[in-house]
């Protein structure tokens, strides 16, 4: 409850609705961890992994036979490759927006959906970290050749001052740290579950992972003193890393990609889709494992308000585009823009523009924010949005460039379509293995709220 200066009390939305205790808060929890699978968790596993098979079947095939099985040609040498390289590094830019920055500025209704965030971003950046991998065409050389270690063939060093370089630092420390913030979060929720484990083998498991965990006064001190220097060196990588990713277009000269609001354009983009994500993740796990007193709909409801607001800056990026593409007075720049817009590829633009500006104005009614079928189905139009952004940036780009003799249509071939495809397979398939083994929630960081009396949301 809050008080405004003329003393009227405002209330405020529940964070954990149910008149829960603790121990109904470790029960509910910890039981998707401790019961039999359901019928419809096997079912999502099966059709996940089913998924994640045909990925790696078209990967197999690729190393197998080489990259011509891709759709790449001479002119769109990138692909679906690195359009799903830079999608899944968006996705996973909300788990350290909302594990970290709100945790810096207090905003405890961050408490419920944290944990599942934090772990979408460690899957996300897997599934991202493939592409520039297989796009070597030879991985199992790419470590030998790439890495800049001392060898006796002195002129072969990576070239410090591309972009691509840039991406290897940015990316590995965004999923350093991002992992190490995560695991620390897990510590005391470890220990829960170990010692309510009753298999010998589990309990075995739970206690390595939880690190001799006490829960003393000591043991908690080092925790927080920990969790808030993790979370400070994580809030500049939310700005950072796909600022980095955006140079890998920005630092060119091809029109369509040589201007400077790449970084700021990418990384609201990011935030975007990787709230949407969230949103998408958290519908299906309240629903699967029972969790709607602690992923409420204010939680649901306050990730989409992110959402229409972070939409309605990507719809003012791309109108910024259009007025410094004509404003510039730069023929190729005006044509590039042009032609993303009804060139052969508007059937891309007008998709994406659609998906992600039009369609999330819908959240401002309250109804429509409140309602979860109508945010799930939005937050899937969202994602589809956000790729296919990242195919038009990429492929309108690189089909028509500043010689019309080179000018070619590019579309994904079927396997290019089975590795994206199989990505998804790859990160539904590790949230859902996460769903049933780690906690989804975090049991520590709601009884803390709880604790305070700040069920409300102070």
């Amino acid at each position: 409850m809050a008080t405004t200066k003329e003393g009227i009390q405002l209330e405020r939305p529940d964070l954990v609705t149910g008149s829960k205790t603790y121990a109904d808060v470790t029960n509910d929890i910890c039981r998707p961890l401790e019961s039999f699978p359901t019928k419809t968790w096997y079912i999502a596993f099966a059709v996940a992994a089913s998924i994640l098979g045909v990925g790696l079947t078209a990967w197999g095939a690729s190393i197998w036979w080489g990259l011509g099985l891709w759709g790449i040609h001479n002119t769109n040498a990138w692909g679906a490759d690195i359009i799903n390289f830079v999608f899944w590094i968006g996705i996973g830019h909300a788990g350290t927006l909302i594990s970290a920055v709100l945790y810096l500025f207090r905003q405890n209704w961050r408490t419920g959906i944290n944990r599942a965030a934090e772990a979408m971003t460690i899957f996300a950046v897997i599934c991202a970290l493939m592409y520039p991998l297989g796009h070597t065409g030879r991985p199992w050389l790419a470590f030998y050749w790439l890495l800049p270690y001392p060898n006796n063939m002195g002129s072969l060093w990576v070239n410090f001052r591309s972009p691509l370089l840039w991406d290897v630092f940015a990316v590995s420390t965004y999923f350093t740290i991002s992992a190490v913030f995560w695991f620390i979060g897990l510590v005391p929720d470890l220990a829960t579950v170990r010692d309510r484990a009753v298999h010998p083998v589990r309990r075995m498991i739970y206690t390595a992972l939880s690190l001799g965990w006490k829960g003393g006064g000591r043991q908690w001190h080092h925790y927080e003193k920990a969790y808030m220097l993790l979370a400070g060196l994580s809030a500049p990588l939310v700005l950072s890393v796909h600022t980095i990713v955006s140079f890998d277009f920005a630092v060119s000269l091809l029109p369509g990609w040589h201007t400077t609001i790449f970084p700021p354009y990418f990384v609201i983009g990011a935030i975007f889709s990787g709230f949407a994500m969230v949103v998408t993740l958290m519908v299906i796990a309240r629903e699967l494992f029972g969790l709607k007193n602690y992923i409420t709909i204010n939680h649901l409801e306050a990730m989409n308000k992110i959402t229409m607001c972070t939409g309605m800056l990507v719809g003012l990026a791309y109108a910024t585009e259009f007025f410094i593409a004509w404003y510039s007075g730069n023929p190729y720049e005006q044509f590039a823009f042009l032609n993303r817009a009804f060139g052969p590829y508007w059937w891309a633009y007008w998709t994406m523009i659609t998906c992600n500006t039009i369609i999330p104005q819908l959240f401002w009614i309250r109804r429509f924010r409140r309602n979860v079928p109508m945010m799930f189905i939005v937050s899937v139009f969202v994602n589809i949005g956000m790729w296919f952004e990242r195919f038009v940036i990429i492929a309108t780009s690189l089909h028509r460039d500043f010689l019309p003799s080179s000018w070619d249509y590019y579309l994904p071939s079927v396997t290019d379509w089975c590795i994206t495809f199989g990505s998804f397979g790859l990160f539904f398939t590790l949230f859902l293995l996460f769903c049933r083994f780690l906690p989804v929630v975090a049991i520590a960081e709601v009884k803390s709220v709880m604790k305070t009396g700040d069920s409300h949301g102070h």
